[in-house]
């Protein structure tokens, strides 16, 4: 039975939620104990720290992306077995999609799970109280376990900062003084051994360091709590009479993918992994998907694997099944464009250019219906695309306007910005469905 369960939240971003969490989990880990990371939102990169932390996957909870069943489902599965469950939170703690819908604090109160927050004082002392007073009363249906406090060096500060914490009635569970050595590495990494190599490192300084500065038994014993009833294995109604043949992008330039979404496909057949840097074409398949990643950091190998492009290019005409998200439809332009505005010719099966020149952040969650098929996912990039004259269908945002960024659509490829969740889907290749069209 898992006895520790908790959620870590904050006021803010960038008050140390991710460097806090992986300490955690590798301290724990480190202790000897099963720990499970968790988190909240649609994050695909803190994910990869997680995993390199615990030595397990990460499992995204986002309650726009998928129904609160859902999310429940999936953390009673993945917390059976395990000492520790240990869910990252989004943003501030109330910061969800809609008002506080879809945050880290509606997670909390939907699995039942205590807060431990990390606030960063900096320029201020008892002015805390009302801070943690006005967290701990805004809802009351979530509970405040306690608060660590980050980048407080003195013992004197921290003084003021757990009287604040006496009169509130929220426990302080310890300081994390500035430590100019745990800088998260670039979230700009692929997945080759020295990168790899190098978070591994990051997440045992991380962990040594809250193992100096913080009671972990008191975390636990404060964290400790009955696990939830076990809820069964995920299930999903099969795509066909045959099992599915699925190939998955994964390599240093493809990597950013759902956890579940890959188990979803594992669940209706088969799932091979290949390269498109270092494979010379595709695997035998029914359907191909391209995740996201960083094409943009491996260029000339891209370009330079002219039999991958020719796979890839045949497979389409012949009505292959394929989508392809962000990095992984950028792979499918005519070409991509560096920063300095140098031109790389790429699989050419949309014709249009994408461009890290004048580089613009575009986030936000997207949704869209086709084929009678409600589809959620999310969006994130720096690059733009140009010159697109393929079929499109319009996408919304979580609120319901509609967004600048579409879906295109050749043949029976598609492609997009958007990275899709689809493990709550019945059957994703429904997109596929020639009898109506995306438009």
């Amino acid at each position: 039975m898992t006895r520790s369960q908790f959620l870590i939240g904050a006021s803010s971003s960038g008050s140390g939620k991710t460097t806090l969490t992986i300490g955690l989990l590798r301290a724990f880990k480190n202790r000897g104990l099963e720990v499970q990371p968790f988190k909240c939102g649609p994050d695909y990169i803190d994910t990869k720290f997680h995993e390199l932390a615990a030595g397990k996957p990460s499992i995204n909870l986002d309650l726009f992306l998928s129904s609160p069943e859902h999310v429940k489902q999936l953390y009673a599965t993945y917390t059976q077995g395990c000492d520790i469950a240990l869910a990252e939170g989004v943003m501030g703690l109330f910061d969800g999609y809609d008002k506080w819908y879809g945050s880290g604090a509606e997670i909390a109160e939907q699995l039942d799970i205590p807060i431990i927050l990390v606030l960063n004082p900096k320029s201020t002392a008892y002015s805390v109280a009302p801070i943690l007073h006005g967290f701990k009363n805004f809802n009351k249906n979530i509970s405040i376990a306690g608060v660590i406090f980050n980048m407080v060096n003195s013992d004197s500060h921290y003084r003021f900062l757990k009287d604040a914490c006496n009169d509130v009635g929220i426990p302080a569970l310890g300081r994390l003084p500035k430590n100019n050595e745990l800088e998260i590495p670039s979230r700009h990494l692929g997945l080759n051994i020295d990168q790899n190599q190098l978070l591994d490192e990051f997440a045992e300084k991380a962990g040594a360091f809250v193992e100096q500065h913080l009671s972990l038994d008191e975390i636990l014993e404060r964290t400790t709590k009955r696990a939830a009833t076990p809820a069964p294995v995920l299930q999903h109604k099969p795509f066909h009479d045959k099992p599915l043949k699925s190939a998955v992008a994964s390599d240093e330039a493809f990597s950013f993918y759902y956890h579940e979404n890959i188990e979803y496909l594992k669940k209706r057949g088969t799932v091979t992994f290949f390269s498109p840097i270092h494979d010379k074409k595709l695997p035998d398949a029914d359907f191909v998907y391209f995740p996201g990643g960083y094409p943009e950091l491996h260029l000339d190998k891209l370009s330079e694997n002219s039999t991958m492009q020719e796979s890839i290019r045949r497979y389409v005409e012949q009505e292959g099944r394929l989508l392809a998200e962000c990095g992984g439809m950028m792979y499918l332009s005519s070409c991509i464009v560096d920063k300095s505005g140098k031109e790389y010719p790429m699989v050419n099966i949309f014709k249009q250019k994408a461009s890290m020149e004048a580089m613009k952040l575009t986030l936000g969650y997207r949704q869209f219906t086709s084929n009678g098929i409600s589809v959620k996912g999310h969006e994130f990039h720096y690059s733009s695309v140009f010159g697109n004259e393929e079929s499109i269908l319009a996408q919304h945002n979580a609120k319901g306007l509609p967004v600048d960024t579409k879906l295109l659509r050749y043949k029976n490829a598609i492609a997009g910005y958007t990275h899709i969740y689809w493990a709550e889907i019945d059957d994703l290749m429904k997109l596929f469905d020639k009898e109506k069209h995306l438009l």
